[in-house]
């Protein structure tokens, strides 16, 4: 069975991580979305909110399972059998970053290979960062998260 692994914070998840995940299914049997959990990095949503956005984003995928873990990417994947790794590229900065972060992870992962897909260009401007300050802002996020959660986010940023 061919596993995959998605990592990252998704705080909140956006339009492009659901873009990366829904190009990645096709290629594997079983794609984990994964909530890195790491306790020195203040996040603006609990991790139990962002698990059942994704919970409610990837509902109608059944070949995508949503989990959490601390520690290492390459443990956990070795944890759950996965022998990929998903990112998403949207510039040639991510690319540089997750260059070193997947050659790292080869070696830790005993050839636990990464998988870059490039985020389509209506997508690669949008990142978590960016929409959690909008959100601080007050600003209206429709065009970056998915409609599963907007309800929800528009709730908090019309509290701001």
């Amino acid at each position: 069975m061919k596993r995959a692994v998605f990592p990252g914070t998704f705080d909140p998840i956006t339009l492009g991580h659901v873009e990366i995940v829904k190009r990645a299914v096709p290629l594997f049997d079983e794609v984990t979305v994964a909530i890195g959990v790491n306790a020195n990095k203040k996040m603006l949503f609990s991790l139990e909110k962002r698990l059942e956005w994704l919970e409610k984003v990837f509902a109608k995928e059944p070949k995508v399972k949503i989990d959490y873990f601390q520690g290492l990417t390459a443990k956990y994947c070795k944890k759950v059998d996965a022998n990929y790794l998903i990112r998403g590229l949207r510039n040639s900065s991510d690319f540089d970053y997750e260059k070193v972060i997947s050659q790292v992870n080869n070696t830790l992962g005993h050839n636990l290979d990464t998988i870059f897909l490039i985020s389509q260009p209506n997508f690669a401007h949008i990142s978590s960062s960016i929409v959690r300050e909008l959100i601080n802002g007050g600003a209206d996020v429709t065009p970056f998260v998915p409609k599963e959660i907007l309800e929800e986010i528009n709730v908090l940023r019309k509290s701001k």
